[in-house]
């Protein structure tokens, strides 16, 4: 079955090919297929699945393709990816009018979820701030998340040493969501007594 498999992303990557560089990946027991880091299609026990679009949907509903099934745990997860029939196979047209239907949906979604993750979008964020933080590393705000005040504070700091305690609470409301006049008392309280302690530490 793997040796099905392979030479199915082989033949997916030449048929496809039209639609740029094709790399795979393993993913949920398969491959995942994708042009550019996106997403479009996964190969599983040798077959090709399309990822679910719009125009994917209304063909494949159609013709009541079944889905893409992967075992987690134990239990039957179904995913939004379209089996490729002997059909299809044959009508090479179609078949790269649907992937590339399907490369473009998961594009528009893959710039849609990272639209949301724009810095500047957060409370606090001044741009001055965003580019202060892009300078640091931290381009988007699940890194921002990830590092937490104190540490995205520092590496600001590290680069720039006029950044106060001001940006610091910029920065823990900025990842709770709200602006910093509203951050909840003892967390203010702490992050001031942290800005304290690091300053008296580091004037000496």
């Amino acid at each position: 079955m793997k040796e099905q498999t392979y030479t199915r992303i082989r033949e997916s990557q030449e048929y496809l090919s039209t639609l740029g560089d094709i790399g795979y990946r393993p993913l949920f027991g398969g491959y995942s297929l994708f042009v550019d880091g996106v997403i479009f299609a996964m190969v599983s026990d040798g077959e090709l699945y399309l990822r679910a679009c719009e125009q994917c949907t209304d063909y494949f509903t159609k013709k009541a393709a079944p889905t893409l099934q992967y075992f987690k745990r134990g239990l039957p997860v179904q995913l939004n990816y379209y089996r490729v029939d002997n059909e299809l196979w044959q009508n090479t047209g179609q078949l790269i009018q649907l992937s590339s239907s399907a490369l473009r949906s998961a594009q528009r979604e893959k710039a849609r979820r990272k639209s949301l993750n724009r810095l500047k979008d957060l409370p606090n964020i001044t741009l001055n701030i965003e580019m202060m933080l892009r300078e640091a590393g931290i381009t988007d705000s699940e890194t921002l998340k990830s590092f937490g005040a104190k540490r995205s504070w520092l590496k600001l700091k590290n680069l720039k040493k006029v950044v106060g305690v001001k940006v610091l609470l910029a920065l823990a409301g900025a990842i709770r969501g709200v602006h910093e006049a509203v951050l909840p008392s003892e967390v203010r309280q702490e992050l001031m007594e942290w800005w304290r302690c690091y300053e008296q530490r580091h004037s000496r």
